[in-house]
């Protein structure tokens, strides 16, 4: 389950960003922004389900640990509870004074035993060494010689520690293909950001060779069906879009075409960008219960 959330989460985040740079790209605003903060709840989201993966994982290993203190703390306590508390009473004054007969001698034979029990066992190894034949090691090595290694090895053969060299031998490849991927990471990054700053900046640009462009949308009101609101809504639609492109718009009427269709001319003609700024600002609609399709843009040509 929790690998599951990581995959849900990352391709959540990985959609959430193309999209965020695609209506950026477009100047739909309002999707762009929708886009950031759902972004950041779910970088939130991978965030706090790693954290608690972690405090989770170290609150087991307390646990675990606290158990196991208390297990050894418990046989400790059984153990000494269990024990003799007067394990070398033979050595205490009490019982030394309590009238007994004991010699005490139990250290000294102790160590006389030990000291005899050496010297039986050196006298074994003399004998032992002196009766041994070499033929018997023969005869036992000739016996085991079928259950012998090859010589070569099982794998072949294998170099000793004096062969291999005690610094491996420095890979020039690999600091080469880093600095390469590092050089292409960058480049790639710069080139990302100039292409959205190309695409998202309001210079003015040279306006193409046409009389005017022209718009054509649907615009549908939720909650009202007449057409005098809806022909409100696209009016104030459409005057706050065509101030949201880079350059003066002289002359931009709208008229409709038919039911909730809307046809809008700007006079002179604006440039690509301004063009696909005046598309994303329709179909970003920001008035309050409005929507805009697109259904078609186009350049009118100069008379001759």
């Amino acid at each position: 389950m929790r690998y599951v959330s990581y995959l849900f989460g990352g391709l959540s985040t990985l959609a959430a960003a193309i999209y965020l740079v695609v209506y950026l790209y477009r100047w739909e605003w309002q999707r762009a922004v929708l886009c950031g903060v759902l972004l950041l709840a779910v970088e939130g989201f991978l965030v706090c389900a790693l954290l608690l993966g972690r405090m989770a994982r170290l609150e087991r290993r307390l646990n675990d640990s606290d158990a196991r203190a208390d297990e050894i703390r418990r046989t400790l306590e059984h153990s000494r509870d269990q024990a003799n508390p007067h394990p070398f009473r033979w050595l205490g004054t009490d019982h030394r004074e309590s009238g007994g007969t004991r010699t005490f001698v139990f250290v000294p034979m102790l160590m006389v035993t030990g000291a005899a029990l050496s010297g039986v066992a050196w006298v074994i190894q003399k004998i032992a060494a002196a009766t041994a034949r070499p033929g018997a090691e023969r005869h036992l090595a000739g016996r085991l010689a079928p259950l012998a290694a090859p010589a070569g090895g099982v794998l072949g053969v294998v170099p000793r520690p004096d062969d291999r060299p005690a610094v491996p031998p420095a890979r020039r490849l690999r600091p080469a293909l880093a600095a390469v991927g590092s050089v292409a990471a960058v480049a790639l990054l710069v080139w990302g950001v100039h292409a959205l700053a190309d695409a998202t900046e309001t210079r003015e640009e040279v306006r193409p060779s046409a009389a005017a462009t022209t718009v054509v949308f649907q615009v549908r009101v939720h909650g009202a069906a007449g057409p005098a609101a809806r022909d409100l809504a696209a009016r104030d639609l459409w005057e706050g879009c065509r101030r949201s492109t880079s350059s003066v718009s002289i002359d931009a009427s709208l008229g409709s075409l038919s039911d909730g269709v809307y046809a809008g001319v700007v006079r002179p003609a604006l440039s690509a960008h301004d063009a696909m700024r005046l598309r994303g600002c329709l179909t970003d609609a920001s008035a309050n219960r409005v929507r805009a399709k697109i259904l078609g843009t186009g350049q009118a040509a100069l008379p001759h």
